[in-house]
């Protein structure tokens, strides 16, 4: 969501600053596709509805035309919607007339389940489409093909993919971890090692779904080849844990730790798998055979322990997910419910601890889970403690934790796109901050930026088509990256600043001059836009293109659209107090002045234009000189009026102000600590060396400064106009001062670090 203050665009600066405006703009619905399905309208028994029904099974049900109402609820009116098809790969249509495909057991099950799925999501953009309209549809997926049982070959691309960028190519360019994945070992029974298709060896041995969750209760007790592989996984991530612990420079920057993911084929593997990793309960029969408390067992992993001197840990460091039961729009199943019930609990009391006043009946057991699922890896939020978790599938949607380090997969890969999804969940790098490295070219060795490589370590998925990568040696982690952020007790910093697009001057006087001086003219010249072109060919006849159709416009026309635009810019009427959205409208033109401006526009067009190289004044009509000549009749007037000007803002209509308290992003550039007193944000970052870290230490020692920051990733920007140009002005820092008018009237302070004189400087000086 653009709006979001933490969204991606600012995190990661993917979009520039003046089109941030154009994304807040949009409507923005998201939904899960489940949504799509048609809901029962009556809670009643099933006797009431076959009586009232009267046979008709659809009569208690949502139509097409209820459900798009309820989904679509938050678009208000609107028509004609753009839809964007995230995870794309799970909405399609069946070849039609295909010929059923010979699946078996499991897999049989999970094709048949997938085309239902399919046939949800479809149908419901086209009730969407036959209800409000679509406009168009974007379907991404980072896998666009289909799958097994669709009734298409496995592997097909869909036809309507326009760009595909593959797994191993994102790998090759260094934009994902690495994956590597077991090539050999010692079992001497297959070609292939036993950890790298583990479901081959241990599905005999697993609970298969459907079972009673009670069938799982007790001690647990997994196959040989699945405990071997937890352990031989598990002591490879205690080296990378180790290195994180004894990193006391990544801690304090927020980096939370490594995690290890196990991706199970149901529910009665995963809580078996969470009972030996985490821990269990054993019942405890008193004297008199009463039940007692029951006995917490720990986990027979050390790191993914949950128990604590006989009691489950108040923070979980594994936790249960099955992420289908989450996203199903749904209430969790009982026995789902039943397995985490001890879970949930421990996070709706850390829960309402972080947000006082919350009451705990008022958080569902699904929005407890989930945001535990997707804060892992964030630091201050619910799961940034979380160091394993077990789940079921969490292939079907995103999930942005990226200090993913160790995957095992427990389940069949009937598909290559099971294998990239599950792998994919460990593939988002920690850090996108490129280092320096020394390579050897025929001109000799040089340095260039490049991502150091990051990896994840695979156990179970059965890659065909990724060249076994590994290798000895321990891992080796990369240059660690600074979280510069705002902190949330030091709100008594925080900054805020007006956004602007320009500047205007409110005009007192009732009627209008001009003066023109020097900098009121303007030379045209074929420099700026050449009137005669010739083409050629090879061979043949030459022809001549000239702007003559231009030049026959009548100089009138130029003078109009001068004044008027000219007017818009700079001539608005004031809104009423404290409703800022309103100026830039319309509707705030002083539209009684046209007839003074035009006049003066036509006097600056025959005083103050220059025509060279066969130029002509009608160039004006073209868009970039229109505002050029705009802001010099503009100047003009402003000078005739300098005793009854007022200087006044243009603000953005979207976004007005800005705030310290939106920073958060990481760099590997050197970095001071700020003072807590002084500075809202973490850190400061010392772009141009020593000079920004000197005066960022001298703001700190100065009694008078009350609060500064660095202007990082704060989008506060000063617009200027060089050479007719439009541009914006990034200034170094931004203090508040104490003048010695007391606090309740600071003086705002821009500051620039700055050691030579350029004309630009001047103009945003000016």
């Amino acid at each position: 969501l653009p709006s979001d203050p933490s969204n991606i665009y600012r995190a990661l600066d993917l979009a520039p600053s003046d089109l941030m405006e154009d994304l807040n703009r949009a409507k923005i619905l998201i939904t899960n596709y489940h949504a799509f399905k048609l809901r029962e309208k009556v809670n009643a028994p099933r006797l009431t509805k076959a009586v009232l029904g009267k046979g008709d099974p659809g009569l208690f049900t949502e139509t097409p035309d209820e459900m798009v109402r309820r989904v679509c609820r938050e678009l208000g009116a609107k028509k004609n919607i753009v839809v964007l098809s995230d995870e794309a790969h799970h909405c399609y249509a069946r070849k039609p007339e295909a010929e059923p495909e010979k699946l078996a057991g499991e897999e049989a099950q999970e094709a048949k389940k997938r085309n239902e799925l399919a046939r949800i999501w479809l149908r419901g953009i086209e009730a969407v489409k036959k209800k409000i309209g679509v406009r168009a549809i974007y379907d991404l997926s980072a896998t666009p093909f289909f799958l097994r049982g669709s009734g298409w070959p496995e592997g097909t691309l869909f036809p309507w993919v326009v760009s595909d960028f593959s797994l191993i190519d994102a790998i090759e360019a260094g934009i994902v971890k690495v994956p590597r994945v077991p090539v050999q070992d010692n079992a001497g029974t297959s070609d292939l090692p036993t950890y790298r298709n583990l479901w081959l060896s241990v599905h005999e041995g697993l609970p298969r779904k459907g079972r009673k969750t009670e069938a799982v209760v007790g001690e647990p007790q997994l196959p040989a080849a699945l405990e071997g592989a937890l352990r031989s996984l598990y002591a490879n991530y205690e080296t990378y844990y180790r290195l994180w612990e004894q990193n006391s420079e990544a801690r304090a920057k927020g980096i939370t730790p490594p995690v290890f993911i196990v991706v199970c084929s149901n529910t009665n593997v995963s809580k078996l798998v969470y009972d030996w990793v985490a821990g269990w309960e054993k019942p405890h029969l008193q004297v008199g055979d009463t039940e007692g408390e029951p006995i917490v067992i720990p986990g027979k992993l050390e790191l993914f322990n949950n128990e604590r001197d006989g009691r489950w840990a108040a923070r979980p460091n594994t936790i249960l997910i099955d992420s289908e039961q989450l996203d199903s729009g749904e209430a969790m199943s009982a026995d789902f419910k039943k397995i985490a019930h001890a879970e949930i609990e421990r996070f709706k009391e850390e829960y309402v601890q972080r947000f006082p006043g919350r009451n705990p009946d008022d958080i569902s057991d699904e929005d407890t889970l989930r945001e535990v699922m997707n804060t892992v890896g964030k630091a201050g939020k619910l799961g940034e403690h979380v160091r394993c978790v077990v789940s079921v599938s969490m292939l079907t949607e995103g999930w942005d934790a990226n200090t993913v380090t160790h995957i095992l997969g427990v389940r069949a890969f009937g598909t290559q796109l099971l294998c990239e999804q599950v792998v994919g969940r460990g593939l988002r790098r920690m850090s996108y901050a490129p280092g320096l490295r020394v390579v050897q070219s025929p001109a000799g060795a040089e340095e260039i930026e490049c991502f150091e490589p990051e990896y994840a370590e695979v156990y179970g998925v059965p890659f065909s088509f990724i060249p076994c990568a590994g290798g000895a040696g321990s891992p080796k982690p990369g240059p660690l990256p600074t979280r510069v952020r705002a902190l949330e007790d030091r709100i008594a910093c925080e900054i805020t600043f007006p956004r602007l697009i320009g500047y205007r001057y409110e005009i007192r006087s009732a009627r209008l001059s001009a003066k023109f001086t020097e900098d009121s003219r303007l030379a045209l010249s074929t420099k700026d836009v050449p009137t005669r072109t010739e083409n050629a060919p090879i061979v043949g006849e030459s022809s001549i293109h000239t702007l003559d159709d231009v030049r026959c416009r009548r100089i009138n026309e130029v003078g109009f659209l001068l004044a008027k635009l000219t007017l818009e810019k700079y001539f608005r009427q004031e809104p009423p107090e404290g409703d800022l959205a309103k100026e830039g409208t319309a509707q705030d033109v002083q539209a009684w002045r046209f007839p003074e401006v035009l006049a003066i526009a036509k006097q600056w067009l025959a005083q103050c234009v220059v025509c060279k190289d066969n130029t002509f004044p009608q160039l004006l009509l073209f868009t970039e000189l229109a505002h050029d000549a705009a802001d010099r009749i503009y100047g003009a007037i402003v000078s005739a009026s300098e005793s009854e000007r007022l200087l006044k803002p243009i603000l953005r209509p979207y976004d007005t102000f800005g705030s310290t308290r939106y920073v958060d992003f990481d760099t590997t550039k050197p970095v001071m600590t700020t003072r807590a007193d002084k500075c809202h944000v973490s850190h400061m970052v010392a772009d141009t060396g020593s000079w920004e870290q000197k005066l960022a230490q001298t703001l700190e020692d100065m009694p008078e400064v009350v609060r500064y920051v660095k202007n990082q990733s704060l989008n506060f920007t000063i617009p200027y106009t060089i050479a007719g140009e439009q541009r914006n002005y990034i200034p170094d820092f931004i203090a508040i001062v104490n003048d010695g008018h007391g606090s309740a009237d600071p003086l705002n302070l821009i500051i620039e670090v700055t050691g030579e004189k350029k004309k630009e400087k001047e103009a945003k000086v000016a």
